[in-house]
């Protein structure tokens, strides 16, 4: 049984780890890297299981100029809303993969802590059960796996989180304290269950791992990516500031522009992640808070 990790970041490394522990995997990038296993695209596409971790922003550019079906079963393990478009991830692989060989990850997991063997658990999201409990017996013994059909579930949580993530950062940035940190993320998980029921998403998958199980640990911690451009924001600095320091992509910013784009459009009530898009373009984090505030 042979697994292919396609991108070789903290994350996709991570994973590589993880899976090796019963199964021969092999990691490719765009860039070659000195990795165990590493090898060309061409060879990784190849394996019978593919787990492709090419961010959310990057990822329909990538399957349109790289990647070719031959009946692989795909584990997507990013997670974001594509900013131009506003499609969800199942969106932008649908012309490329059919349900029946797709599964959605989602659930708390710092790359960091997978590196150091540390438990977890995690949800296989498929339409497939099958595929997901396949995909499932993959992982090690470390991490604990369920399974869901609530693929647009998963989704939303996994995306909508990075932009919580990003307004507690700010929080802990204006040092507002343990009280207000708490209630910004219980309403911002009542915000992005609001939004998810009107894509049809199931409760259970934002009260659970997927949802408030990641929305926790990405919002409370400066290992997450996202809760660092949150402090940055916090601190002044400008977006490109604060990616040129991040030195790696925070899939909040694009899901951000997504979400505003889509709150627009839809006309749907996301006053949290209204203010992050508007921090990101440059509003005071107090004039943002104080709008929240009185709202």
């Amino acid at each position: 049984m042979s697994v292919g990790v396609i991108g070789a970041g903290k994350w996709g490394s991570a994973l590589a780890f993880a899976l090796s522990q019963k199964s021969e995997v092999y990691i490719t990038s765009r860039i070659k890297k000195d990795l165990p296993n590493f090898r060309s695209l061409s060879e990784v596409l190849a394996c019978e299981y593919l787990i492709i971790t090419v961010p959310a922003q990057q990822v329909g550019v990538w399957l349109q100029e790289n990647f070719h079906f031959n009946g692989q079963k795909v584990l997507v393990a990013s997670k974001g809303i594509e900013a131009k478009s506003g499609r969800f991830l199942n969106e932008i692989y649908a012309p490329h993969i059919p349900d029946t060989n797709i599964a959605f990850l989602s659930g708390p997991s710092f790359a960091a802590e997978v590196m150091q063997s540390l438990p977890t658990a995690l949800v296989v999201n498929s339409l497939n059960e099958e595929l997901s409990k396949e995909i499932a017996e993959l992982f090690p013994n470390f991490i604990k796996t369920y399974t869901s059909t609530d693929v647009i579930g998963a989704e939303v949580a996994g995306a909508y989180k990075n932009v919580i993530a990003i307004a507690a950062g700010i929080c802990e940035g204006l040092s507002l304290g343990k009280n207000a940190a708490a209630a910004l993320i219980a309403r911002g998980l009542v915000e992005m269950q609001r939004f998810g029921k009107y894509y049809g998403a199931k409760d259970e998958s934002f009260v659970g791992l997927s949802g408030a199980g990641d929305l926790f640990l990405t919002a409370s911690s400066t290992m997450s990516r996202n809760f660092r451009v949150g402090l940055g924001l916090a601190k002044g600095m400008s977006q490109s500031e604060i990616l040129t320091e991040l030195g790696e992509v925070a899939e909040g910013i694009g899901t951000a522009y997504a979400l505003k784009e889509i709150a627009e459009e839809k006309k749907l009530y996301l006053p949290i992640a209204k203010e992050v898009y508007e921090m990101l373009e440059g509003k005071s984090p107090q004039e943002s808070l104080k709008d929240l505030l009185s709202r």
